[in-house]
């Protein structure tokens, strides 16, 4: 009876509602914004500097703890990458406790703890929160630093730097910030292989003893804890810590471009170009410029509603989604739009991303799209306040920016006072059109021209962000296609050397990611081929071809070969394809003289009978292949590879190269590694049943 009563009470509202008079045609005018209620934390100070700031709340068993160092920018010089290392030496064990130790004696108690260069974090049920604390403090306090983990984490750094060198985003995020703010400014230095090499443990140890310290620290507890439990425990854990007092560091001011300049840096295996469009600001979250340029952006840039999303994906389909976000706080930082962008596209897309910014600087935006910025924050931040972490987040931005009490409190009343006057003069004044920098990291020969065109001056950089000379005009012949494969086939040992090779194994070691794997190599004319790699004498991978079909097989799970990979197998007509360019049905073409290192090459495009196409680079003196670059489509998504080949020794009659460096980079990342030939035999008893 009771359910009847509601559901008639209910039918009975709704009639009544239907029966006013409401004017669809317009939306309904936005409420006052909402008072925002957020208690302010317990704050402790101890007597070495520390502030400790409590934010209680009882709804779960459960307790966080954060140990943050405000040290400012650090600038590293020579030795850029030290302060990474330290924090991941902080992980590596304590004076107490081996990392094995460590790592169980968390997981006994189902607690999360990590810790870095700067600062560090413990997560557990309230009865385990002061063990997992402890471990915490332990671990940021007590270091050991055992110099085996200092190899082994500086090994796995220099193999991420090597496999980034060709990735477009990897690049891209470095030379943005170096062609900004300036390679020596600590907010665009960047570590190389020279100076991860440089570091010593030394320097670590004096980076930690400099760095690592209770000075400028703020520690956070959140969740279900009492004040003064947290304070004894902060007692109990830091009060006693003595270290390096910190000042926060002044950092000069960088000019932007006095005039708009546009930066590019070619990678050659790029599927995609990175473009940012940049310029640096000063906005501190103080300044009453703060709110406007928030919404300012989130119209510009800011979502799948933004302008730059509606121009650069769904009008034109340049890319898959391009955006803009700007910096604010103590010092210089910036505002940038960027999207990874088809190469043959950019020059377009650059039009497009300056066209956009000229508008929302010269235009007043519209009242609704204003009101749906608003909307989203307010959304937003009220997400945000359901998550307690973020409400004691709060509490320090406070202290560390100088802000009024009352910052987040009346956070949205400021975003919902913003009017369209504000949005047009904050982003005439923080978002650059006539003295921008534009970087783009890409296959430069195929948007550099039509750059130029559009009336831009390009300036080239490398990807360590060092100008690019202008390249003398090389003094090498100009050789056909024909010319340059039969200079080719005559270095290796010559077309009659070449056409008694029945049969080639290799047997090399393979490095991927700093994992070390063995590899056998085998060919059996005209195009049989297996490739096995092993792991402690176990197969991880192996891919078989027999001339018609084949399969692969990767951690004990095979698949047949698409009809795709069947082709590209069945593309190779003999055992040097090269002895057959010029009669398989396929085309070659001459595309000039092009750089591989220092070295002058012939370039020449390869397009097999299929329509499939690769690029191939000749030494002019030596004859012999350095580089060879194709992008294969792999469900949708243009994978390029690039295998560059030195370290030729000759076998019998012929010449091989002995070290490969392979790249294959897609726009969700990329993967490097290298082979090292170690024994090459040719015309072994191979038989046709060894492929099946």
């Amino acid at each position: 009876m009771k359910k009847i009563f509601i559901i008639v009470a209910v039918t009975l509202l709704a009639q009544g509602v239907s029966a006013q008079k409401i004017d669809r045609s317009h939306k309904p005018k936005p409420g006052p914004a909402p008072i925002i209620t957020i208690g302010d934390p317990v704050v402790y100070k101890l007597a070495n500097g520390i502030t400790v700031l409590v934010v209680e709340n009882h709804k779960l068993p459960k307790v966080s703890a954060s140990y943050s160092i405000d040290a400012g920018p650090i600038t590293e010089g020579s030795k850029a990458g030290v302060i990474s290392l330290m924090g991941g030496m902080l992980n590596e064990g304590t004076t107490t406790k081996t990392k094995a130790q460590f790592d169980e004696a968390v997981d006994q108690l189902g607690a999360d703890v990590n810790i870095g260069a700067y600062g560090g974090s413990s997560s557990a049920l309230t009865r385990y929160f002061s063990q997992a604390f402890m471990l915490m403090a332990d671990g940021i306090r007590n270091p050991s630093f055992p110099a085996s983990s200092f190899e082994k984490l500086k090994s796995l750094t220099l193999t991420d730097l090597k496999s980034n060198e060709k990735n477009a985003k990897a690049v891209s995020g470095r030379v943005v910030e170096a062609l900004a703010y300036g390679k020596n400014n600590p907010f665009g230095e960047f570590d190389t292989e020279a100076s991860i090499n440089s570091i010593t443990l030394g320097d670590v140890k004096v980076a930690y003893k400099k760095y690592v310290t209770p000075s400028r620290g703020y520690l956070t507890f959140v969740g279900d804890i009492k004040p003064l439990v947290a304070k004894a425990l902060a007692e109990k854990a830091f009060g006693t810590w003595k270290g390096n007092m910190l000042t926060l560091p002044i950092v000069p001011k960088v000019a932007n471009p006095v005039k708009t300049e546009v930066d590019v840096v070619n990678l050659s295996n790029a599927v995609q170009s990175e473009i940012t469009v940049t310029n640096l600001i000063d906005l501190q979250m103080s300044n009453p410029d703060y709110f406007p340029v928030l919404l300012a952006n989130q119209i510009l840039g800011g979502g799948a509603e933004s302008r730059l999303f509606m121009n650069l994906r769904e009008k034109h389909g340049f890319t898959y989604g391009a955006y803009s976000n700007t910096g604010s706080g103590r010092f210089q930082s910036k505002f940038s739009a960027s999207a990874a962008v088809r190469n043959d596209k950019v020059d377009s897309a650059v039009v497009e991303f300056l066209r956009e910014i000229n508008t929302i600087r010269s235009t007043k935006v519209s009242e609704e799209e204003l009101q749906n910025a608003k909307n989203l924050y307010n959304g937003n931040f009220a997400l945000a306040l359901e998550n307690p972490a973020r409400t004691a987040s709060f509490a320090s931005t406070i202290l560390i920016n100088n802000l009024p009490k009352d910052f987040y409190r009346t956070y949205l009343q400021k975003i919902n006072a913003v009017s369209t006057d504000d949005v047009l003069r904050v982003a005439k004044k923080y978002f650059n059109h006539d003295n921008t920098r534009v970087v783009i990291v890409g296959k430069t020969d195929q948007f550099v021209a039509g750059l130029k065109k559009n009336g831009f001056a390009v300036k080239e950089f490398d990807n360590l962000a060092n100008p690019v000379k202008a390249e003398t005009a090389s003094t090498a012949p100009a050789k056909s296609a024909q010319e340059v494969i039969k200079s080719y086939i005559t270095a290796i040992g010559g077309e009659a050397n070449l056409e008694k090779v029945t049969s080639i194994e290799q047997v090399a070691d393979m490095e991927i990611q700093g994992t070390k794997l063995g590899l056998v190599m085998k060919k059996l004319a005209p195009n049989f081929s297996s490739n096995e790699a092993t792991m402690m004498g176990q197969t991880v991978m192996k891919q078989v071809f027999n001339g018609n079909t084949g399969y692969q097989m990767q951690m004990g799970k095979k698949a047949v070969l698409t009809a795709e990979e069947i082709a590209d197998a069945k593309n190779d007509k003999g055992l040097f394809n090269q002895l057959y360019y010029f009669t398989d049905g396929g085309k070659v073409e001459s595309a000039g003289i092009a750089k591989v290192g220092n070295a002058d090459t012939y370039k020449l495009i390869i397009t097999s009978a299929d329509g499939k196409k690769k690029t191939e680079y000749y030494d002019v003196k030596s004859g012999l292949l350095l580089k060879d670059e194709k992008v294969t489509p792999n469900n949708g998504v243009d994978i390029s590879q690039t295998m560059e080949y030195s370290d030729y020794k000759k076998v019998g009659d012929i010449m091989f190269p002995f070290k490969i460096n392979q790249s294959m980079q897609s726009p969700a990342g990329g993967q490097e590694f290298t082979i090292v030939v170690k024994e090459i035999k040719l015309n072994s008893p191979l038989k046709a049943e060894d492929f099946n």
